[in-house]
């Protein structure tokens, strides 16, 4: 039997589509807003605003039904070209996957498809706090349900909330907010809540400047008495504090859709950084000879094969995960081995672009060097390194999360 790992030919006109889109509007401004870190990149919004809304061809949607493959697929090749650019994809990205993940079919219909008409527009989680990094449990934002006004009050303090000044700025955006409704049940009581954009009470007061990703906008909100309809929270309203937690286990869901998702931003990043190391070795005459035996060849080739093998497992573990996904299986597992081996690989080898490309590749004349900024990212966000290794650990040894921390 014959195992093909061929894309299908949809996903093949896609890919083929947002490679040239990255060829056109995202390398040419790459340096530019890697050093002019918060402007909105119009060059690049207003064309991938066409395709998302069906003007342009291609769309890149993660939502129920359209194939997490093929957004895999077209997400390497934005990121191969820009993965701060792709960041500011005028789409719902991580604030739809949480909707998509854990809301009802009518809240998808009324958060998600703003998107599909109208001005560019964003979507944002935010989850991390200044005393809640990698424990989502010990979120302290609150959220109190107003019985008079049938409305939840949420208050509290957001930090590093990707694409949370487009979201909250531009009309239609959306933030996905994580409150707990009851510290007192710990992780169960954690749900996660639709703010739109206009609403009163919740605030950008700042963006980070980063090592990497510049392009994106990585932004600081207040939350103080903002008021959104019972029927913004996505999922269930009560708190079981013994029996489960299915309400945070909804709520982290999310990461099963998303973390694929970083994996394959991560393989476009290295894809750039191999893709131009291997065009400049071979301007300077340098031939990877992948038939000759380990002991005979250059350390410059065993590198380069080396490279090689981390990415396209990277790239398998990630479809993996995506398949599984499309599937209806769940890949939480799966999810968490594709981010972990990501981040990693890399790192690895964007770090190894810069080294074998000596003085040069340090500088600011070529982009490898952006390019291993922009990757550290990927083994911190969506889960640290630490922390996927660690539900990699759980799910394989059946371990509780009160077990093995």
């Amino acid at each position: 039997m014959t195992i093909s790992f061929d894309p299908n030919p949809a996903t093949v006109n896609g890919q083929k589509e947002m490679h040239e889109l990255a060829v056109q509007h995202m390398r040419p401004w790459s340096r530019k807003y890697d050093v002019q870190e918060h402007d909105m990149p119009w060059e690049f919004v207003n064309p991938m605003w066409e395709r998302a809304t069906g003007k342009g061809g291609a769309k890149l949607d993660a939502g129920p039904g359209d194939g997490m493959v093929t957004v895999c697929v077209q997400t390497e090749e934005l990121c191969w070209g820009d993965a701060g650019l792709y960041l500011r994809s005028p789409s719902p990205l991580l604030g739809g996957s949480a909707v998509a993940a854990a809301g009802t079919p009518e809240q998808r219909e009324k958060f998600l498809s703003p998107f599909r008409s109208g001005k560019p527009k964003w979507g944002a989680m935010a989850i991390t706090e200044p005393q809640a990094g990698s424990d989502a449990a010990a979120i302290q934002t609150t959220a109190v349900f107003d019985e008079a006004t049938n409305e939840w009050v949420l208050n509290g303090t957001k930090i590093f909330c990707t694409a949370g000044d487009g979201a909250l700025n531009y009309e239609g955006g959306i933030v996905v907010v994580w409150a707990t409704v009851d510290k007192t049940a710990g992780r169960a009581g954690v749900k996660s809540f639709v703010v739109t954009a206009g609403t009163p009470g919740i605030k950008v007061v700042g963006c980070e400047k980063k090592l990497g990703i510049r392009a994106s906008d990585t932004a600081t909100l207040i939350l103080e008495n903002c008021r959104v309809p019972a029927n913004h929270l996505l999922g269930k309203s009560e708190v079981k504090k013994s029996g489960g937690d299915q309400g945070f286990k909804g709520a982290m869901a999310t990461f099963d859709a998303s973390r694929p998702i970083v994996a394959a931003m991560a393989v476009g990043v290295g894809r750039a950084a191999l893709d131009f190391l291997k065009e400049e070795l071979e301007r300077q005459g340098v031939t990877i000879r992948y038939d000759a035996p380990p002991a005979q060849q250059t350390a410059i080739e065993r590198d380069v094969i080396d490279m090689e093998a981390e990415l396209q497992a990277t790239r398998l573990l990630t479809w993996r995960a995506a398949k599984m996904l499309d599937r209806g299986q769940r890949n939480n597992l799966e999810a968490s081995q594709a981010k972990a081996k990501a981040g990693l690989a890399v790192t690895k080898i964007t770090q190894k672009a810069v080294e074998l490309l000596g003085p040069v590749g340090y500088s600011q004349k070529l982009l490898v060097e952006k390019w291993m900024r922009d990757a550290k990212i990927n083994d911190i966000y969506e889960g640290t390194q630490q922390i996927n290794q660690l539900i990699v650990a759980r799910r394989i040894l059946d371990y509780s999360s009160s077990v093995l921390r």
